[in-house]
């Protein structure tokens, strides 16, 4: 078995993620083979990754996609064993090792977790086959003691694998040390035995100004502090992982190109835009409940989701659905992937109740066809060719449902050699179940072009690896990383 270390957190969003993505940069750039693992992960952004022996892919989070990008690995179910998909405020889709597992209540899945722990085991000895180094991710935080006796993601997980822990504590959100000495002082002595050391994140200004506030950390809890990190300006530059970023995101400035993107309920994959973000002439604006869509924006783009009739539903009481017809109306265009593809039909229909209580909802009707769920779900990388500028594609797709209809007679893509999509007769609204669309710099910059943005084209890609390099450099030079790597066992 390959040498590991954890990452575990004083709470959610402390930058788990892009610490680990960025350890595993530094390790690879150390000539080590390493590869990341998140026992389990809560996120509607979700990766296609290998099954190993199966043809078809499963899903993982988001994050592990990102951190075996890091690895210079493909990546695998066994990265991420237990995804949690939420599709209401109390429920969630549980996949395990890449496949539906089925639903579970919160409360259902506290029960549920005792069964998962086999299939966490089982992927995390093979995760490190044939690796130097395994780094693992948390979630959440060791201190909810409540949730302890049927614990999967942290030191449940930890004391059961034997892994060594660094505890991360976020100073940008304040309280940094009390967070970790009271981590320290809740834990029972068993979990507190795993903790090596810690780290403090998101600092911003002078980091000699906290010297006093490590003293202080160390004194506390006994913890050597491997370093203070500052604040990663890189990590904007790296796919969304969750929706928690979208919570604090800020419109920029004047640009050539404004896209409105409504923040759905179940927003899913919506990193689908991170792509148009990183071209200097385009400004993307997500919009929350209870704001109308802006009336100068040239392209409304619907992404996806989890509960396609829910989110539905949801936009018609936000009023988005006047504001797209108005869009519209206006000679705006508008384009939808994946769930956000089936609200611009005509309707949504979910006979088997395969996604919330409702059956029927009817659609946008910005487009010309109509989606009925199946319960088998689609879930694969594929190769693409987009049919209006006949420039290659890339992508994977992950939804349930079929969608037809007459304007499917104007694929976007062709999808393996077969039609996907569908376009308006006016040519301004399409939709796509290809997510990773906007990936491909060619067809990027093509489809910017049209809407007046000259000069994109980005090698977005080169530039994700660019801002995983940087990292690396960064935690190089502010971490241990010596000490950190050498804990391992």
């Amino acid at each position: 078995m390959a040498r590991a270390i954890m990452l575990q957190g004083t709470g959610s969003d402390v930058g788990k993620t892009v610490l680990v993505a960025g350890l595993c940069r530094a390790a690879r750039r150390r000539g080590l083979v390493v590869r990341p693992f998140k026992p389990q992960n809560m996120s509607n952004n979700a990766a296609v990754a290998d099954i190993p022996g199966e043809a078809q892919g499963g899903e993982i989070g988001r994050g592990q996609w990102l951190q075996a990008l890091a690895c210079g690995a493909a990546p695998t179910v066994h990265m991420n064993p237990v995804l949690l998909k939420p599709q209401t405020d109390v429920g969630a889709q549980v996949v395990v090792q890449g496949k539906v597992f089925g639903q579970a209540g919160a409360r259902d899945y506290q029960d549920l977790k005792g069964r998962l722990m086999a299939a966490v085991l089982d992927s995390w000895g093979k995760v490190g086959e044939g690796a130097d180094l395994v780094i693992v991710e948390g979630a959440g935080s060791p201190a909810e003691i409540n949730l302890r006796p049927r614990d999967i993601a942290n030191m449940g997980f930890a004391t059961r694998a034997d892994v060594p822990v660094v505890l991360v504590g976020d100073i940008d959100r304040g309280g940094v040390i009390a967070a970790l000495a009271g981590t320290h002082l809740i834990l029972p002595e068993a979990d507190r035995r795993m903790i090596v050391g810690c780290i403090v994140n998101k600092f911003r200004g002078d980091v000699s100004l906290f010297d006093e506030g490590v003293a202080a950390i160390e004194k506390f809890t006994g913890w050597p502090c491997f370093g203070v990190v500052p604040w990663l300006k890189a990590a904007a530059r790296l796919p969304s992982e969750d929706s928690v970023v979208l919570e604090r995101a800020a419109a920029g400035g004047k640009k050539a190109l404004k896209i409105a993107v409504p923040m759905l309920s179940r927003i899913a994959n919506f990193d689908d835009l991170d792509p148009l973000k990183a071209e200097a002439g385009v400004e993307v604006v997500f919009v929350p409940p209870g704001r109308s869509l802006p009336a100068d924006a040239r392209l409304v783009v619907i992404p996806g989701s989890k509960s396609t009739i829910g989110d539905l539903i949801r936009l018609r009481e936000n009023g988005w659905d006047r504001d797209l017809e108005e869009h519209h109306a206006r000679g705006g265009h508008v384009v939808g992937i994946c769930g956000g593809y089936q609200m611009l039909g005509r309707t949504v229909r979910d006979p088997h109740g395969i996604e919330s209580g409702a059956t029927e909802a009817e659609g946008l009707g910005l487009l010309d066809v109509e989606t009925v769920m199946e319960p088998e779900k689609t879930v694969r990388n594929v190769s693409a060719r987009s049919v209006a500028f006949d420039v290659p594609l890339e992508g994977y797709e992950i939804h349930l449902g079929r969608t037809a209809g007459p304007d499917c007679a104007r694929p976007v893509a062709l999808v393996d050699g077969v039609a996907d999509g569908a376009t308006s007769a006016d040519g301004r609204v399409f939709g796509t179940y290809l997510h990773g669309l906007f990936g491909a710099d060619g067809f990027r910059a093509r489809f910017l072009q049209e809407l007046g943005v000259a000069g994109a084209g980005i090698d977005y890609r080169g530039a994700v690896e660019a801002a995983l390099d940087e990292i690396a450099a960064e935690l190089e030079a502010c971490l241990d990383c010596d000490a950190i790597f050498g804990l391992a066992r």
